[in-house]
């Protein structure tokens, strides 16, 4: 058996793995690294090259950022109070998607539902209504929104670290609008459909008072993080570490902190960090990494440009399409690190600008696990939280509103950024 071959089995076996044993992923991805590592289809030189430190800097420091944040109680102070001043309870359901949205843009998506999850419990509690379809919609929100910066959601960084994109790229790209805009597009349909779910909630409540801001510095470092990736262009104009390097920066700072004021562990802080995403991330990179080695990347490559020919718009909807199809039942980050290399040379064999296919495949991937309650890990995280409330949730009783969402928003995304870089 050739190298490739084997290479390739490994590889599509760890994929299959990762569907039917979710929980168990960064352990595939590990072992099958190290599999290829030591059957020498990849030097260990070759996977440590592999694996983007710049991104996986970022994914780390962001986290800790996040978890100081979400400590601080700053996040669902603002959604008590989004609740107690909206006219009803339909407004304060929205209000709390948009707010969750914002929140996603710049923290994790998981992170994001366990920081909105109590009031909308609480709000549902109040007025002895079922929380399932409220839970959804905050759920897919913040799947939504994690796509629009590079801090918000792992496939955002994947893409950043792949194509050579700052902080501020994600906004205007080569002198036109960017993946941003292209999310708050499609965020405003969704929204539409969002307002038909909840319209019929007419009831006034008020919460009581019941958070309490812990403190403002964690929000502080957030904002000074966010203001300090924006500027690092200037000074890492090729993406290669700077933003990775502010963000561990910002999470050992945030770690001192939090030892030295609410006298916290900080190896206990460390260690409470999400580190199974962490090591799969690294894992994937690898794979990724052997499979463009072994010449996949550009076969795959080779055999779409062959179906597509010289027709870039069936070419352009056959990646979002297949994204978003994958994306529903397969993790969006093994997805989107395989697919990115395989956008990129078919672009070029297309003789197009490989933004478009890149914004594309972002939006597909990112949206598509909107579909299913296992699509996302927001999505689970959700699911489990209503578990917890006696609430189970089915399949269809989550594509209700994950369907007609995701169809919004990637119809609305998807052409902005066609009409925007087809040229």
């Amino acid at each position: 058996m050739t190298k490739s071959i084997f290479d390739l089995i490994i590889f599509i076996l760890a994929y299959i793995l990762f569907i039917f044993l979710p929980n168990k992923r960064a352990h595939i991805a590990i072992i099958a690294s190290l599999v290829l590592v030591f059957t020498q289809v990849i030097t260990l030189k070759q996977a440590f090259y592999a694996i983007n430190w710049n991104v996986m800097g970022i994914f780390v420091g962001t986290l800790i950022v996040a978890d100081i944040f979400m400590q601080s109680r700053v996040p669902a102070y603002l959604a008590e109070i989004i609740v107690d001043r909206a006219k009803n309870t339909a407004s304060a359901i929205l209000y709390i998607c948009i707010l969750t949205g914002f929140i996603s843009a710049f923290v994790e998506n998981v992170a994001t539902v366990l920081i909105v999850a109590p009031i909308a419990l609480a709000l549902a509690k109040k007025l002895k209504i079922n929380p399932m379809n409220m839970m959804i919609a905050i759920a897919v929100s913040s799947n939504l929104q994690g796509a629009a910066t590079l801090i918000g959601d792992p496939p955002s960084m994947l893409l950043g670290g792949f194509a050579k994109m700052n902080f501020g790229d994600f906004f205007f790209y080569k002198g036109r609008p960017s993946i941003f805009f292209a999310v708050e597009i499609g965020a405003l349909f969704s929204f539409l459909v969002l307002y038909f779910v909840f319209r019929s909630h007419k009831e006034k409540v008020q919460l009581l008072a019941v958070e309490k801001v812990k403190s403002w510095v964690p929000t502080i470092i957030l904002v000074l993080l966010i203001i300090l990736l924006a500027g690092s262009s200037f000074l890492d104009a090729g993406f290669s570490y700077m933003a990775g390097i502010l963000c561990v920066v910002a999470g050992i700072v945030s770690l001192i902190w939090e030892k030295f004021i609410n006298k916290s562990s900080i190896v206990a802080g460390i260690k409470n960090l999400d580190w199974e995403t962490t090591f799969f991330l690294m894992g994937v990179f690898i794979l990724v990494g052997s499979i463009a080695l072994t010449g996949w990347i550009e076969a795959l490559s080779n055999l779409l440009s062959g179906l597509i020919g010289k027709n870039i718009f069936l070419g352009y909807g056959l990646l979002v399409f297949m994204a978003v199809l994958l994306s529903a039942v397969i993790d969006n980050v093994p997805f989107l690190a395989a697919m990115l290399p395989v956008a990129l040379s078919l672009s070029d064999k297309l003789q197009i600008n490989p933004s478009l296919f890149l914004f594309g495949l972002l939006i597909g991937a990112s949206l598509g696990g909107n579909i299913t309650p296992i699509g996302a890990s927001a999505n689970i995280v959700a699911c489990g939280l209503l578990k917890k409330e006696g609430i189970e949730v089915r399949f269809k009783d989550f594509m209700k509103i994950g369907v007609p969402f995701t169809i919004a928003a990637v119809s609305a995304a998807s052409l902005f950024v066609w009409f925007v870089w087809k040229g």
